[in-house]
């Protein structure tokens, strides 16, 4: 489970928070201005994807690095071709000769993507981030991450640079049956994070799952259940939702077939809708997508809802007119 939303309003720096229910868990698109995501917000990100590193999708790196220092937490990016000279030249803007006192380690995990390969490097507070590159290089198919709860993958697009858009895919949803809970006098609880993640992870039926709660009197109280009679009895297993977002890329043959594949079918797009169509010249030129693009795109992708964003000022207090353009084409 989880949720999705804008950082700042569609005239704002683009990005998406997606943040995972009931884990200490979440991930950004894009990094422009977070000053909206309070400390606790910022502190859950493990992954972070550029598009690309335009001052209004990455100046909010700084700001990040301040307020992960001196804890222990690793941060996986991954951006387009030339990003580690770009992440390298934000870190060797400061002076860490003082890192050596913290106890935790800060760590980047940063993964620069080009359409064949993928390269990495790594970067420890403890060493004041001098670049560890990995040897290991891996062949670019699409995918970023594969995991037992999520998939990232991403395909490069034109903004007269290449540009990265990302969907999200939820494995599975894994939902419990509260009425069937009760029937069999089990609580609702924290224990129910750790049955979800077995039937994520597909650990066998005869794995234990510890049922437990706290009484009224102090101490604990506990049963221990085989995972399969858990999964037969409250478990309800759903197809999980699909996030995708597209940001700076110019309307074309390619880049429209390339969007549709990427955004199948899903649940929620996050496109951006810079011009209105009347203006879609200075579109073209700027290398953006129209309302009516962004709106034509999210219907012919299969798109169960779109969410528009990054309108250019010259629309400020009116961007009800960019929405109600891209509605119009949605809807067909």
């Amino acid at each position: 489970m989880f949720s999705a939303h804008l950082i700042n309003d569609p005239f704002g720096d683009p990005g998406v928070y997606v943040e995972f229910k009931y884990r200490r868990s979440a991930l950004l698109f894009d990094l422009g201005d977070i000053h909206r995501l309070n400390p606790r917000k910022l502190l859950k990100i493990n992954h972070i994807f550029i598009s690309h590193t335009h001052i209004d999708h990455f100046i909010g790196f700084d700001h990040l690095l301040r307020v992960c220092l001196g804890r222990d937490l690793h941060i996986s990016l991954f951006g387009p071709p030339g990003f580690h000279q770009q992440v390298e030249s934000k870190i060797s803007a400061y002076t860490w000769n003082l890192v050596e006192n913290f106890t935790n380690d800060c760590a980047l995990h940063v993964t620069e993507l080009h359409p064949d390969r993928k390269l990495v490097r790594h970067y420890h507070c403890g060493t004041a981030f001098r670049p560890e590159i990995d040897d290991k290089i891996e062949g670019f198919n699409g995918t970023l991450v594969e995991g037992n709860f999520f998939s990232v993958k991403g395909t490069f697009l034109d903004h007269k640079i290449p540009c990265l858009a990302y969907r999200f895919e939820e494995k599975s949803r894994v939902n419990i049956k509260k009425n069937v809970l009760q029937e069999l006098g089990l609580p609702v609880g924290a224990w129910l994070v750790g049955l979800k993640d077995s039937v994520l992870k597909g650990d066998p039926d005869d794995t234990p799952i510890r049922v437990w709660w706290k009484n009224q009197a102090p101490g604990v109280g506990e049963r221990i259940i085989p995972l399969g009679e858990l999964k037969e009895t409250v478990v309800k297993i759903t197809p999980g939702q699909i996030i995708t977002y597209v940001t700076d890329v110019i309307y074309n043959e390619e880049n429209v077939g390339k969007i549709i594949e990427l955004a199948d079918a899903s649940d929620l797009l996050f496109i951006e809708s810079t011009f209105l169509h009347e203006d879609a010249g200075k579109a073209a030129h700027k290398y953006h997508l129209t309302a009516f693009q962004a709106g034509d795109l999210a219907r012919r992708a299969g798109a169960k809802r779109m969410v528009l964003f990054h309108f250019s000022p010259k629309y400020k207090g009116r961007g009800d007119l960019l929405v109600d353009e891209a509605t119009r084409v949605f809807n067909g």
